[in-house]
């Protein structure tokens, strides 16, 4: 087996929510006045799709765009933790073996403390692994740019995989 490694990174726009949509972080609904935008028809969580692409990078797979294109009414509304679930199926298919994952949110607001255990425990079920290989951490971007204004979140992951070797 072969030791590879992959990044993933998302980002979206707060806007102000209506009563139909919540703000999802790590497959966790939080209480903020705003949620991500919708432009890609699930639930709009930064966090599991940063680490979705940094999987099937890791694996030297296309990217989730590819597997879950915004432009499939089949994905309308679906869960990001269940984008999770069909790629881990994707690279347990072509022989992958995930290592462990790690991420961080980039946001001044909200404050995810509260949550990080329960972000790590819902994505490590959705990837078959304990939840001590998964990373959750957040940091603020220090008032700069538009993720410092509050215009949005970003997310950046990392995965190691073992792959067959070549």
């Amino acid at each position: 087996m072969i030791t590879r490694s992959g990044i993933g990174y998302d980002v979206h726009r707060l806007e102000q929510l209506d009563p139909e949509r919540q703000l999802v972080l790590g497959g966790v609904t939080l209480r903020h006045p705003q949620g991500l935008t919708l432009s890609g028809h699930s639930d709009a969580d930064v966090l599991c799709h940063a680490i979705a692409d940094a999987l099937l990078g890791s694996a030297g797979l296309q990217d989730i765009g590819h597997y879950f294109p915004n432009t499939d009414p089949s994905i309308r509304g679906i869960s990001s933790l269940e984008i999770l679930r069909r790629v881990a199926a994707i690279l347990v298919e072509a022989g992958v073996t995930i290592i462990n994952v790690d991420s961080t949110l980039v946001a001044e607001e909200p404050k995810i403390g509260l949550y990080v255990q329960q972000m790590r425990k819902r994505i490590a079920e959705s990837l078959g692994l304990v939840a001590s290989r998964v990373g959750v951490k957040a940091t603020t971007n220090e008032c700069l740019g538009f993720l410092g204004r509050g215009e949005g979140i970003a997310a950046l992951a990392t995965a190691s995989v073992e792959i067959p070797s070549e």
